[in-house]
């Protein structure tokens, strides 16, 4: 089985670069939103970061596919939101020179800056080398000071073998409590998380800091002996998941705990260290497709933390496809002693039974 050690390593300091540039844009209070064709908010951020992975994507693996969320069309046809864009990406680098260079440096100039942001085009599939870019994953959830994620997944094949998530508000701590969104007012003292996994080779979380790689520690999904104690994971928007179907399986399960929402995929990465249990997706449109990128990178490490992920009909998320999750309906994550149980409520409450 191949390692993808250096896969790893990259994708790792490219996330945490690039979360070096959303924070930065947070506090500076630059968001600058604009609207996309579906009126979701894109933030300077988005672009800003996705430029950043993609050029560390080229320095190592220049001959790897690209899907990712964004495209360069709002930034040329706007002076001032590109120059805003680049007066983020310029400056950032990572402190440690060594990490620096590994990821290719700078980019260059404003030209190079929108040419990397357009190749993240690929239409996906099942043969090759993909990356998933998810620059800013639960844009709302960073425009309100909330949780967010930057997310990179390598794809091989259609296969995930490399997934990454930065989650620069989660707390550091992984005994830390599972608490509900935090807002604006908290400092960034003590939280920050690089969460990673490989495929056959564990999960695993760190401090997400601003050089090299910090020491990271072996993550695992809690034991649910007792499913009356699970913690549910939501997303916060109502869009995103059905709450009224959501709670119905709570009570058939016997979980009084109310659900904790957030935005991300900081639910992957909360659940695959044991701060929750159960990460719940229900569809809410029979059209609906989930995004690659929203799901790749999460659903990795919860698989190599000790979890089972499918969707509402117990099919493995097939990354296989294009750029959309188009063969699968809803997301069931849970520790894989406990999956089965979940999945057979779920299944109850949606009538698919």
């Amino acid at each position: 089985m191949a390692s993808y050690a250096k896969e790893l390593e990259v994708a790792q300091l490219a996330v945490q670069r690039a979360a070096i540039l959303t924070k930065r844009v947070f506090h500076e209070k630059a968001k600058g939103t604009v609207s996309k064709d579906d009126k979701s908010p894109v933030t300077i951020g988005d672009f800003g970061a996705q430029a950043l992975i993609i050029s560390a994507l080229q320095a190592s693996f220049p001959q790897d596919e690209i899907v990712a969320e964004e495209e360069a069309d709002t930034l040329r046809d706007d002076a001032a939101l590109q120059d805003t864009v680049w007066g983020f990406v310029r400056p950032t680098e990572l402190t440690d020179a060594a990490a620096e260079h590994l990821l290719g440096g700078p980019i260059k100039d404003v030209g190079s800056m929108l040419d990397l942001i357009d190749l993240g085009k690929s239409k996906g599939g099942n043969k090759g080398r993909i990356w998933a870019i998810d620059p800013i994953d639960g844009t709302k959830g960073f425009l309100r000071g909330g949780q967010y994620a930057v997310c990179l997944a390598l794809m091989v094949d259609g296969d995930v073998k490399v997934g990454v998530l930065g989650c620069p508000n989660l707390p550091v701590d992984d005994a830390a409590p599972l608490t509900a969104d935090i807002g604006a007012n908290q400092t960034d003292e003590g939280k920050g998380v690089l969460f990673s996994a490989a495929l056959g080779q564990g999960a695993s979380s760190r401090p997400l800091g601003t050089g090299g790689l910090q020491d990271g520690r072996s993550i695992s999904m809690k034991s649910l002996d007792d499913m009356s104690t699970a913690s549910f994971c939501g997303s916060v928007e109502s869009a995103h998941s059905n709450q009224d179907e959501a709670a119905q399986i709570a009570e058939k399960l016997g979980i009084t705990k109310p659900s904790v929402r957030m935005d991300s995929q900081a639910k992957y990465g909360s659940i695959a260290r044991g701060a929750g249990d159960i990460y719940l997706r229900l569809p809410t449109s029979k059209t609906y497709q989930e995004k690659i990128w929203d799901h790749a990178a999460g659903d990795l490490i919860v698989r190599e933390a000790g979890g089972q992920v499918t969707d509402t009909l117990g099919r493995r998320l097939d990354f296989s496809i294009g750029r959309t999750l188009a063969e699968n309906k809803g997301v069931v994550a849970a520790p894989a002693a406990a999956h089965g149980q979940v999945l057979k409520a779920v299944q109850e409450v949606l009538g698919l039974q």
